[in-house]
């Protein structure tokens, strides 16, 4: 789709697009691994583990991957406003430059919304992570690692409005059960509790907020300050459940599989829609997949 040299994109508007879409705040960079695709779906051998490390003995032991794996097919997403001819013309308000900025913010938020979806759909079967059992489950098993849970209940005195106490307990049985997790080797994940986020819904932001970044909690120093970040996604509704992610490995909690950018592109007066119409188009389009990446990495919160 070719981009038509109209007064209004002479005057900006693409380049308005790109300065609203690099500047608005995301987080799924922090959450994911970005990986390069070149085709149409790619295959993810290499989300088993590493041979351990041994000593040199007789020679080299070329150990291969396990075979858990899973393949994900790049998605296309599209967005489109159509505007009247007139509407151009009697713009003096700049009303379409606005939609085209909101525009520009939904298509650079978008992969945050997939990765809330992800996280809400991460207990239901099918929502599946490289184990074949879901992302959340209380038996993940691989390898040499044993059974392992990561997904958490915790009691609460009202489990859709816990308090900083409650949650600063939940916050520390979530670090102590991800630091247990062992990989298909049998080898711990973590061997620190760095790089930690805890992704809350928007009821929880300041409780969440003030259990890890306050320095005195009642009459005593907070040892839980600054020992994570906390991110708020307006799309994740219960006000029970939060996760613990983090986000220092080589491998983090989600893959951003990124195939083709977003493009910002319009069909205006010498297009056929233009010229039957007097329709112009202004659209973004993109190919990628946000989907799950290490399990261990990640750990549910219920409060009940």
């Amino acid at each position: 789709m070719a981009v038509i040299n109209t007064g209004l994109l002479t005057k900006g508007l693409r380049s308005e697009f790109f300065n609203r879409f690099d500047a608005t705040p995301t987080h799924f960079g922090e959450l994911s691994t970005r990986v390069i695709s070149t085709t149409d779906r790619e295959t993810y051998r290499w989300l088993g583990t590493v041979p351990r490390i041994r000593e040199w003995g007789t020679g080299r032991l070329a150990a291969g991957l396990r075979t858990e794996s899973y393949s994900l097919r790049n998605l296309k997403y599209e967005a489109t406003i159509e505007v009247d001819r007139d509407e151009i013309s009697d713009d003096q308000t700049g009303q379409i430059r606005l939609r085209v900025a909101e525009l520009a913010q939904r298509a650079a938020t978008h992969k945050d919304y997939l990765v809330s979806q992800l996280l809400i759909a991460g207990e239901t079967a099918g929502n599946n992570a490289y184990d074949g059992v879901s992302f959340f489950n209380a038996a993940h098993v691989s390898g040499a690692s044993g059974n392992q849970n990561n997904a958490l209940t915790f009691d609460a005195s009202n489990e859709n409005a816990p308090t900083v106490a409650e949650f600063q307990e939940a916050l520390k049985v979530a670090i102590a059960q991800m630091l247990t997790f062992k990989d298909d080797q049998g080898e711990p994940m973590l061997v620190s509790a760095s790089g930690l986020v805890c992704v809350v819904p928007p009821t929880m932001l300041f409780t969440a907020s003030q259990a890890i970044n306050a320095t005195v909690l009642g009459d005593s120093t907070n040892v839980l300050k600054g020992i994570a970040r906390v991110i708020s996604m307006p799309w994740l509704t219960d006000k029970s459940k939060w996760y613990l992610l983090k986000t220092d490995g080589v491998v983090r909690p989600f893959i951003f599989q990124d195939r083709e950018p977003v493009e910002f592109n319009a069909l205006t007066d010498e297009s056929d829609e233009g010229f039957r119409r007097e329709k112009f188009l202004y659209g973004v389009r993109a190919r990628y997949r946000m989907a799950y990446g290490y399990w261990q990495y990640a750990v549910l919160t219920d409060f009940t």
